[in-house]
């Protein structure tokens, strides 16, 4: 790894319905050719919590605005190269129950790397060949499904290291 690592906290939303469907976007990352499918959330601003600022991402990137916040069911540090930076960013996942409805995006930024929006069955999450991130996110929402809300905080998934 080349260069000064940018440190950076994200929350994310695992948004789930009440027929165990999941909201995902597929994204094409600036500079990449391969796309991926990540949850809705992003980057913490200065003096926000896990729900201000999911309350501000959801609100951008899907048009959302009424929700509540739920448990916190994963945490994820990942060092990645973004746009010719390195990120290493530390993200907080956050199950979000909603009703099925329609994303819109509003952001122009995310719109331009955002290709498609998806609602997909838990059980597709774990048959797809297509690269979600995280790449334990079938297990993550299965094991809520199954079972709620972990007992204990979560372990620090680490990659990229």
């Amino acid at each position: 790894m080349d260069g000064a690592v940018r440190e950076r906290t994200a929350v994310r939303a695992i948004l789930i319905t009440p027929d165990a469907h999941v909201l995902l976007l597929r994204i094409r990352p600036p500079g990449e050719a391969e796309c991926f499918w990540i949850t809705p959330g992003g980057g913490i601003e200065a003096g926000e919590s896990d729900e201000g600022a999911l309350r501000r991402e959801l609100g951008e990137e899907l048009g959302l605005a009424q929700f509540e916040l739920g448990p916190l069911v994963w945490l994820r540090q990942h060092t990645f190269l973004w746009a010719g930076e390195w990120l290493r960013q530390s993200e907080r996942y956050h199950v979000v129950h909603v009703g099925r409805f329609e994303p819109s995006m509003s952001d122009p930024t995310e719109a331009r790397i955002l290709q498609e929006f998806r609602w997909w069955h838990a059980s597709e999450l774990a048959a797809t060949r297509e690269r979600l991130v995280p790449l334990s996110l079938a297990k993550i929402v299965g094991d809520y499904l199954a079972h709620g809300p972990p007992l204990t905080p979560p372990q620090v998934e680490v990659l990229g290291e």
